[in-house]
């Protein structure tokens, strides 16, 4: 079955986060990420089932939800993990917040590797810890990571975390597993634990493959907690499910009681069955369609700045839709450029300090729509310059 990505669908006047936080309905958002595309039919076909039942009280979790988990990364992926190791929530979010609460004190030390993913500053700060910067490398068209700096922070005594997103949310790069396990050395070597949200995994291009930390080795597998969800990939993050995935039982009963101190315990019947249904060979496939055109959104979008935005270099990406753009020759501040480009284009992108002061300089554009609609965005952009 073909999937058509291309289709135009209205999300205005739906309660879209994305689409109707803005006032002036001319806005173009391209920010947020979440996708312009309706989900896997095998998606919504079994929430159909359910919801002609009519009947929507609390959720038990069946087991299978943890052999789908289970089943998908070992075929996938080539991680086979062992399904009372997987543990839900409510979402990514919500998971790294009660790691970070089962596993530190306030006071402690979390590191983070920036620019990265705006909430992982949030988790840490909620729970009254420090965050520990081990910023990344900028190298030509992509980032590469520190080791040098990651040993200097990593021996601090306070250190006990590090999260790590794999891949990077807006850096794009999808780690290779030699990097991965020299995260790990340094690491284990000054007992810091890692975190790593794998949200993104599903979505990487051709030529680079996602490899689960966990599963580069036993050592990594012992050190790490991973949180995965198929609400990025599929679509599907209003219906609030993701999974904690740990081997160390103590580890996982402590991350089970601030589960519950958080109250981020229960789930709603429609994450259960939308991942379920995603992580089936219906959802596969329309998975590899998905890709396959977000590929082809990368070229394009490349492709546009390499012909009329020169002067504004792109991040390779390597996994994720979200495109890393320098617009320091500007020389607007991040959050100056959101807001003229808001006020004068109506295209509404990212400011790169939302991930860091690493970011400063940098915009994040969110190429999952319609290429139509991804084109429209760069013209907009494109005429404000002009302008």
């Amino acid at each position: 079955m073909d999937y058509n990505f291309d289709e135009l669908i209205t999300r205005r006047g739906t309660n879209s986060y994305k689409w109707d936080s803005a006032a002036d309905a001319d806005v173009l958002p391209m920010w947020v990420a979440d996708m312009d595309f309706r989900t896997a039919p095998a998606i919504t076909e079994a929430l159909r089932r359910r919801v002609e039942h009519g009947i929507f009280g609390y959720t038990r979790v069946p087991q299978t939800y943890y052999e789908a988990v289970a089943s998908w990364f070992a075929r996938r992926h080539g991680w086979s993990m062992q399904t009372d190791w997987i543990m839900y929530t409510s979402g990514v979010v919500p998971a790294l917040s009660a790691i970070i609460k089962g596993l530190t004190v306030p006071g402690d030390k979390v590191i983070a590797q920036t620019p990265v993913y705006n909430c992982f500053f949030s988790s840490i700060r909620n729970n009254g810890c420090e965050l520990l910067a081990n910023p990344l490398r900028r190298e030509g068209d992509t980032y590469r990571m520190d080791f040098d700096d990651l040993e200097r922070k990593a021996a601090d005594p306070r250190a006990r975390l590090l999260l790590l997103c794999n891949p990077h949310n807006p850096a794009g790069r999808v780690w290779m597993r030699d990097e991965l396990a020299r995260l790990n050395d340094i690491c284990l070597r000054h007992g810091v634990r890692v975190v790593s949200d794998e949200i993104h995994c599903e979505l990487v291009f051709s030529g680079h493959t996602y490899t689960p930390f966990a599963s580069v080795s036993a050592e990594c597998l012992a050190n790490s907690i991973t949180c995965v969800s198929p609400s990025k990939a599929f679509n599907t993050a209003g219906l609030q499910i993701a999974s904690i995935i740990s081997s160390d039982a103590d580890i996982r009963a402590r991350i089970d009681r601030a589960i519950n101190i958080n109250e981020v315990c229960d789930v709603n019947p429609f994450g259960v069955i939308a991942t379920e249904a995603a992580y089936s060979a219906e959802g596969e496939e329309w998975l590899l369609q998905l890709i396959a055109y977000l590929e082809e959104n990368d070229r394009a979008f490349h492709a546009f700045c390499a012909e009329h935005l020169p002067q504004f270099p792109l991040t390779r990406l390597e996994g994720t839709y979200l495109e890393w753009m320098d617009c320091t020759a500007l020389h607007l501040s991040s959050g100056k450029l959101e807001h003229v480009l808001l006020e004068k284009a109506q295209l509404w992108l990212n400011a790169g300090t939302m991930y860091g002061s690493e970011g400063e300089g940098y915009m994040r554009w969110n190429i999952a729509c319609p290429r139509s609609r991804m084109l429209e965005g760069l013209e907009r952009f494109a005429e404000f310059l002009q302008k």
